[in-house]
């Protein structure tokens, strides 16, 4: 029980960010994937077309973009993490082609991070469960005795007989024993060894405690289907909501909302949120099927009914979902 509550209050003591942290990410269109290297430090495993690095606290980093594709040269960037006033920022770099066709990594949309106290969103970051098991192991150990007596006879001549009585020390027993003993010259006498062997069986209870910790958000009230497992946080989202309103073409914020989502988990509400910063129908419509298997309580995804002017949208966004 002293081992969970110290993962617990381990735990608890991480859910709290003391201070804000920068974020940066890194995207192509075109579906050129790319390894991302930081301060030297691969970011990455695999190439991907879309990376997100976080916990970011320097005012600047060099940056390099490695591409799958061998014959792309790579890019190489300084990147700036906080503004003029030191605060921290949210970035994200897209790699284009300029107009001589070369890819660069050219800055297409930053916010700022406040960096203060900030407590997590989730009431239950993590669960933990203590399920103990009794494993009952017998021991039989052998132990063997050996009662040393020794008997002097004074005297000397043919012999004679010695009788011993002798206590075992581990059982209690009495034990008898008459020999005869040679005879000998006078002030010597003979010894006798008596050998007694107990069994003992020891019992043991080896109680393993065992702690699991379930890896997913839990969100109070909802035991729904789960798309991903870990929602952005509303500080992220927040930031994340902010740069995609700055756009001011529809095509534009729907770009950037698809790229968000393609790095990260997102609640039924947030997605709400950004389908209600698109003016047109069809355009909230693409998204909420874009979202679907990147959303956390895909159990709640009828309540993004409300952000649909026609029923025509709600019944084919319905299709969509019953046809996965």
């Amino acid at each position: 029980m002293k081992r969970l509550l110290t993962i617990c209050m381990l735990i608890t003591a991480f859910t709290f960010e003391m201070y804000a942290q920068s974020s940066v990410g890194v995207f192509n269109q075109e579906g050129e994937r790319f390894w991302v290297i930081i301060s030297g430090i691969k970011q990455n495993d695999t190439p991907q077309t879309n990376v997100k690095i976080t916990g970011l606290t320097e005012p600047n980093y060099k940056i390099k973009v490695i591409f799958e594709n061998s014959s792309l040269p790579a890019i190489d960037k300084m990147i700036f993490t906080r503004d003029v006033d030191g605060n921290y920022l949210s970035t994200s770099y897209e790699v284009a082609k300029d107009k001589k066709g070369e890819y660069k990594l050219k800055l297409s949309s930053y916010a700022e991070v406040p960096a203060t106290n900030n407590n997590t969103q989730y009431s239950t970051p993590l669960v933990l469960v203590e399920k103990p098991a009794a494993n009952t192991n017998q021991v039989t150990t052998n132990q063997t005795t050996t009662t040393v007596v020794t008997g002097n006879t004074n005297n000397a001549g043919d012999g004679g007989s010695v009788s011993i009585n002798a206590v075992d020390p581990v059982t209690g027993e009495v034990i008898s024993v008459n020999m005869s003993v040679a005879g000998g010259v006078a002030g010597t006498g003979g010894a006798v060894t008596t050998t007694t062997t107990s069994t003992t069986t020891t019992t043991t209870n080896n109680v393993q405690t065992n702690t699991q910790i379930q890896e997913h958000y839990v969100m109070p009230g909802y035991s729904g289907p789960v798309g991903c497992p870990w929602p952005m946080s509303e500080q992220d989202f927040q930031s994340a909501k902010m740069s995609i309103s700055s756009k001011s073409f529809e095509d534009s914020k729907l770009t950037m909302a698809k790229q968000v989502l393609t790095s990260n988990c997102m609640l039924c509400s947030q997605v709400r949120d950004l389908m209600n910063l698109f003016s047109f129908e069809a355009t909230k419509l693409d998204f909420a099927k874009f979202a679907f298997s990147r959303v956390f309580d895909q159990g709640n995804y009828y309540k993004l009914n409300d952000a649909f002017t026609f029923e025509s949208s709600i019944d084919e966004l319905n299709d969509y979902i019953n046809g996965r």
